[in-house]
């Protein structure tokens, strides 16, 4: 079985680089308290690792 994440944005995307917003898109987080859940993959990691100053994660039981 593999590990599900919550995605929580909880910073806006106003003043942050383009490859941040874009991040942000390609999670599937699009507003301020959208949430959302994904397979945690080094990929998916990797994406959290570049906006984790702007999203909460957490795991799904």
């Amino acid at each position: 079985m593999s590990k599900k994440v919550k995605i929580k944005q909880v910073r806006s995307t106003i003043k942050r680089l383009e490859s941040q917003k874009r991040t942000l898109k390609a999670l599937g987080l699009r507003k301020i308290g959208m949430e959302v859940e994904h397979e945690l993959s080094s990929s998916i990691s990797g994406m959290i690792e570049k906006v984790k100053h702007l999203v909460e994660v957490k795991p799904v039981k």
